[in-house]
């Protein structure tokens, strides 16, 4: 019989508070090497490095081999959902920066909650959740200056943000294909090895295609930018978080993991010099609202009731 889940404590917030913070620089480290590294090869290396330390993990563990069966075909769906993920992120970062694919792709949540709805009778969204979800794409037209212009938001960095959604939709979907399959039950390691191993090979082959490597320049910053994706942020921080589902409860985790993008946002203007404009500030202000009323709608509605209760 499994443990009962512990609540939110100092530990907790300690944890995701470093967790978010790793997980908000992905963005940044991927632009800051990307005049060395194009961002394709970044994130196609990033995989095959830590697919190769989870398939070392996985040889070391033991109760897996039992799932290959019931769920290769779910786990190669949800590596090309992972892998599209990826694509998008390192396109869009080529046009818009990395304080506004951040929050884009933060809305993952959003896209997942509406497969789930659809999908599974359990997951379907209450009043609260359908509100969110409007004020999160109210964000997403706000950010994107529709209707206004109030930044002077040019072509290139609309396409940029688009990509960004995109990216947030695939993450998104690939919950959905998660949830909704054998993969649910299957050890996390195995899932995050279909992932990283699927995405490995498609990034690669298609960076192999594009990528320009006479321009390559492996610098400190460019294989420093390569191993902080692929082993902490790839690796270790997936490993740490299956390590606090096992142990807290996962909305208490997901109110928390709401930290991620304000922190991709703090570093995209500290150390990117990245501009803010109004309406991005706005719009991602609602973005994040919506966000959290779909994630935590389950945790606040316990609250409340708790509190009727006393």
């Amino acid at each position: 019989m499994s443990a009962a889940r512990k609540g939110a404590d100092i530990f907790l917030f300690q944890v995701m508070l470093l967790l978010c913070a790793i997980w908000g620089s992905q963005q940044v480290a991927i632009k800051l090497a990307a005049d060395d590294v194009a961002p394709m090869l970044q994130v196609a290396l990033r995989s095959g490095i830590a697919a190769v330390l989870v398939g070392l993990l996985l040889l070391w563990q033991r109760g897996w081999r039992e799932w290959l069966g019931p769920t290769w075909l779910a786990g190669l769906l949800a590596g090309v959902l992972f892998a599209l993920e990826f694509f998008f992120i390192a396109a869009g970062l080529r046009f818009t920066t990395a304080s506004h694919m951040a929050v884009f792709l933060y809305t993952a949540p959003i896209f997942s909650a509406l497969g789930l709805h659809f999908m599974l009778p359990s997951e379907r969204l209450r009043l609260l959740q359908w509100l969110g979800i409007a004020l999160c794409f109210s964000g997403v037209v706000v950010a994107f200056g529709i209707g206004g212009n109030w930044g002077g938001l040019d072509a290139s960095m609309l396409l940029g943000d688009a990509l960004g959604l995109c990216a947030g939709m695939a993450w998104g979907m690939t919950t959905v294909v998660v949830r909704g399959s054998r993969l649910s039950e299957a050890p996390a390691g195995l899932t995050l090895f279909y992932q990283l191993g699927v995405a490995f090979v498609l990034l690669l082959a298609y960076a192999l295609l594009v990528v320009d490597f006479s321009q390559l320049r492996w610098t400190p910053l460019a294989v420093g930018s390569i191993l902080l994706q692929g082993v902490v942020v790839s690796f270790f921080t997936y490993l740490a978080w299956f390590w606090l589902l096992r142990r807290y409860l996962a909305s208490n985790m997901a109110v928390f993991s709401f930290m991620t993008p304000l922190f991709g946002v703090s570093f995209g203007v500290l150390v990117l010099d990245e501009p803010l404009t109004l309406n991005f500030i706005i719009g991602a202000a609602l973005v994040l609202a919506g966000i959290s009323l779909v994630s935590s709608a389950p945790w606040l509605r316990r609250r409340l009731a708790a509190r009727l209760t006393e």
